[in-house]
């Protein structure tokens, strides 16, 4: 990946576009209503939608956070290897994990809603669309602009806020890092935000298919 990819600008605007949606939610929609998980993933269409349209108007373009139209396809086609990479390499460190007693899905386990309509909205926002805003976000945007600092800083530093920004609950929080890491390593190789975004879609549906059922 090119350094300097994101400019100062694109960053500021994305970041007064994030903060705009949240503060505005929470000046203008009761407090019971900030809990609702199609609230959130509203503002995390929105978010996407006007950083992108940003970029397309009078910004660097899709392309400087690996959104390029011609690399779609094959981001999408790298994005379904990384992940079944990924996916036999964590059945594996379960397995070793649990031979030795350790309670692999304690590590991985997502609170889940109990009525039907909510478990499938769930899965739509969390398991799509905020994967989606999040690499955007943090992969596209944020390590976008960090790489000018070199790898070892942008995948250190994004990867840290992208735990950051996630609730942590019972002090557990490898999942995240270790998203964050490979999220960053696979946009670095190939250059195409699909590939993180496959990775972190896939993932997150995963993490709440073997939570539903267990």
């Amino acid at each position: 990946m090119e350094a300097n990819q994101v400019e100062t600008r694109t960053l500021i605007t994305s970041l007064a576009i994030i903060v705009s949606i949240e503060l505005a939610m929470r000046l203008f929609l009761p407090k019971h209503a900030l809990d609702s998980i199609a609230v959130l993933g509203v503002a995390r269409v929105l978010q996407v939608g006007l950083i992108i349209l940003s970029l397309v108007t009078w910004g660097q373009g899709v392309s400087c956070i690996g959104l390029a139209p011609s690399k779609i396809p094959a981001g999408l086609k790298k994005g379904l290897i990384w992940s079944a990479g990924f996916g036999i390499s964590v059945l594996l460190a379960f397995a070793v994990l649990y031979t030795a007693g350790v309670n692999t899905l304690v590590l991985i386990h997502a609170r889940l809603p109990k009525e039907p309509s909510a478990i499938a909205l769930f899965f739509l926002i969390g398991g799509i669309v905020g994967p989606v805003a999040e690499e955007v976000f943090f992969r596209g945007i944020l390590y976008g602009f960090l790489r000018r600092w070199g790898v070892l800083v942008a995948l250190t530093l994004s990867s840290l806020l992208f735990v950051l920004a996630h609730s942590i609950s019972h002090g557990v929080f490898i999942p995240q890092a270790v998203g964050g890491i490979l999220f960053a390593i696979a946009y670095e190789v190939e250059g195409s935000l699909l590939v993180p975004i496959t990775i972190h879609t896939l993932g997150n549906l995963a993490i709440f298919t073997l939570s539903l059922i267990t």
